[in-house]
């Protein structure tokens, strides 16, 4: 007799990963993979020809379903939207092969908001988690030769906006530690040089923090941005330097190891192209304090 708490169990790291790329969202995704279970431990055996294949179906028509009442909300949200960050373990359970971490940063994640729900499922499906078309017209119920079409076209989509110069894990790490050290120190002769001309900053407070209600474009505006939250920091503020998305990044604590914001940079062409900053405490609530954060950081 099968043990669905087992099956499902072998399943859950890609069901989540699915639905993270999916959502952009932490939470959704666990709740979405949480419906999946409950469906799965309801389901009938004549419902089931194959669990991964059912359990993957179930998730990816959750997201198609919730993304499409999450675009009105995202349309309505307050200042520019970002997803909620994945840091460390987490992020490598998700983004485990090395092919598959480029798609987790918050840029390609940004990126995939220019997409219809359908669109984004089977561009994901076949793009980053290599379905065949058979198996994609399956999961979200439309022909194969209809699912070829949406990937042609959500393909064509994605390349107009991708940015055409890629970083080496090397400059993105030279570039993050120069980031982190220039801020820290208040330098922002050296911090102009890091950043690129036509650099661009995104702020998410999602309304509930203090956050630019707009991206803010060009190095020297993005450094004077900068350089007035630094001057606004506490003493006992805390930074730590981490994975984010499966990219260098940076977590800023409160004087209480409570986590008060995500730093993810986006690079090209030896320079910082894009800041993304994550201050919506919502957003935040799965990001571990300090203290434990480092025994974590110490035992990996």
């Amino acid at each position: 007799m099968v043990n669905r708490v087992e099956v499902f169990d072998q399943n859950r790291p890609l069901l989540f990963s699915i639905a993270y790329r999916m959502m952009g969202s932490v939470m959704e995704a666990e709740d979405a993979v949480q419906e999946a279970y409950l469906r799965w431990q309801r389901a009938s055996e004549d419902e089931v020809r194959s669990p991964s294949a059912y359990l993957a179906k179930v998730v990816t028509r959750l997201c198609i379903d919730r993304l499409r009442s999450a675009r009105v909300r995202r349309e309505q949200y307050v200042g520019p939207w970002l997803p909620e960050p994945v840091l460390g373990e987490q992020a490598q359970e998700i983004g485990s092969k090395a092919e598959l971490e480029d798609t987790l940063s918050m840029a390609f994640l940004v990126l995939l908001e220019s997409l219809t729900p359908v669109e984004r499922a089977v561009f994901l499906l076949r793009e980053v988690f290599d379905y065949e078309y058979a198996e994609i017209a399956s999961l979200i119920g439309k022909s194969e030769a209809n699912c070829r079409q949406i990937s042609r076209r959500a393909r064509q989509s994605v390349a107009a906006r991708r940015p055409r110069f890629e970083s080496s894990p090397q400059e993105e790490e030279r570039l993050m530690e120069g980031f982190l050290g220039a801020s820290v120190a208040g330098d922002m002769e050296t911090l102009l040089q890091l950043l690129s001309e036509d650099v661009t900053l995104y702020s998410d407070g999602g309304g509930k923090t203090r956050a630019a209600l707009r991206p803010i474009y060009g190095a020297d505006k993005v450094a004077r941005f900068l350089s007035g939250i630094l001057g606004n920091i506490p003493p006992d503020f805390a930074v730590r330097q981490t994975r984010v998305n499966g990219r260098p990044g940076l977590v800023g604590y409160f004087g209480d190891g409570s986590p008060h914001s995500v730093v993810s940079i986006e690079v090209a062409e030896g320079s910082i192209k894009a800041i993304r900053l994550v201050v919506n405490p919502e957003k935040l609530e799965k990001v571990p304090p300090l203290e434990q954060a480092e025994v974590e950081e110490g035992s990996m």
